[in-house]
């Protein structure tokens, strides 16, 4: 009998869910049934993570309840602070986050198991997830920690906490734009992993830490970061078609194309051209949205591979000056969103 044993979990039913919803044939990603097209033209990530969390866009009010409560738990401890204070001498930064949401448990004020106090944890672990991210940042490279502000949401909060300057609000909102196109993405392997842990009764925060765990892999996370390091390799937009032609000669991988469940364009990705290109003008250098889309043209010309979402996420975060070894983490940034929903 022939081996029809498929890669990974393909073929085979492991959930039900109605948070999110992947045509691979047809190029479309679905949020609790909106099309992540129209979230990313039309709503806030706050919107997303209430749409993910109780599979409905909230109403004004609820909206107001989802973006105050996610502001009030994005401070973090002072014992996490400096627990990453401490890590960040030592280790990178996916050590470090995987190692601060599972410590986050201990500081955790609910002492209860309801469906109720989980919708809290989960909204405590989005809140805090850009926040840690952030102050690693900020402190391994001798700086101080910047509290989040009240009036700024979750998007520029991250930026401002990186940074300590207020950002423009239009590149703020293309960064929460960002936010929402990897918010998350139905059954991939970090995420399988958090519904393992959860289905053992292991906490929210344990769970987490398991779909942290998973990202940290590089076969699931740091795609973003391989697509940085091509663009650096080829440093210049008119050599980016010889290169790609000796890669594909030499058949290696180039980086940021193809998809195990899209077989046309990842509709994220075509979002993700026009931030790129957007910012990239606005910052004054298009040199890695340039080199991107010869790259883009080169692979195109010679197989038939679309851009993933990965791959011009790589331009975007050039752009906006993130250190390479951050793109990983922020991937966990927004995706505690699914992963708790989850």
């Amino acid at each position: 009998m022939a081996d029809t044993k498929g890669k990974g979990l393909e073929g085979v039913v492991a959930a039900q869910t109605r948070i999110s919803d992947v045509d691979g044939r047809q190029g479309k990603l679905l949020y609790a049934g909106y099309d992540i097209a129209d979230l990313a033209a039309h709503a806030s990530f706050e919107e997303t993570v209430h749409l993910l969390h109780h599979l409905e866009l909230p109403t004004a009010a609820q909206l107001e309840e989802t973006v105050a409560t996610l502001r009030a738990e994005s401070g973090l401890d002072e014992p996490l602070v400096g627990l990453i204070g401490t890590l960040a001498e030592r280790t990178g930064p996916m050590t470090t986050l995987r190692t601060a949401v599972s410590a986050a448990a201990a500081l955790d004020p609910d002492d209860e198991e309801s469906a109720a106090a989980n919708l809290r944890r989960a909204y405590r672990l989005i809140a805090k997830t850009p926040q840690i991210v952030a102050t690693y940042q900020r402190l391994r490279t001798g700086a101080d920690a910047v509290e989040p502000r009240e009036d700024l949401g979750m998007a520029a909060n991250f930026l401002y906490a990186l940074t300590g300057k207020e950002p423009d609000p239009e590149v703020a909102r293309d960064f929460d734009v960002v936010l929402v196109l990897y918010a998350d993405h139905t059954l991939n392997a970090s995420t399988f992993a958090g519904r393992v842990a959860a289905a053992t009764l292991a906490d929210m925060y344990a769970a987490a830490t398991a779909a942290v765990a998973t990202l940290q892999g590089p076969l699931h996370g740091g795609a973003i970061e391989g697509v940085r390091q091509m663009l650096e390799e080829i440093g210049s937009p008119d050599r980016a078609r010889d290169w790609v032609r000796a890669r594909l000669a030499a058949k290696q991988k180039v980086m940021g194309f193809g998809h195990r469940v899209y077989k046309t364009w990842d509709p994220r990705a075509t979002v993700l051209r026009d931030i790129a290109e957007r910012l990239g003008r606005r910052f004054g250098d298009t040199r890695w949205f340039d080199i991107s889309v010869r790259v883009q043209e080169a692979v195109m010309e010679a197989k038939t591979l679309y851009p993933n979402v990965d791959f011009y996420t790589a331009s975007v975060y050039s752009a906006l000056g993130l250190p390479p070894d951050l793109y990983n983490p922020l991937f966990a940034a927004a995706r505690m969103a699914g992963w708790t929903a989850h």
